[in-house]
């Protein structure tokens, strides 16, 4: 390694932002992604910390894998 080229920053984890409170029971939002079981985890993680009940599944919307996540209390 050399010094012109430092070692890079540590991976800082992103502060997810979902619509939970401006979602009426029955309302779903889908998210593409590869890594459908994190996202399960952090929409859980995040509905509960927000008060809010959710279901979450993974599925795919026009051939992309995903999750979607029903608010249901």
């Amino acid at each position: 390694m050399s010094k012109k080229n430092p070692p890079p920053l540590p991976y800082e984890e992103p502060e997810w932002v979902f619509p939970f409170h401006a979602m009426n029971v029955g309302d779903s939002f889908f998210i593409p992604t590869m890594k459908p079981s994190y996202f399960c985890y952090v929409i859980d993680t995040t509905a509960k910390k927000a008060g809010v009940k959710v279901k979450v599944f993974v599925t795919t919307k026009d051939n992309v894998l995903g999750v979607r996540a029903w608010r249901i209390a």
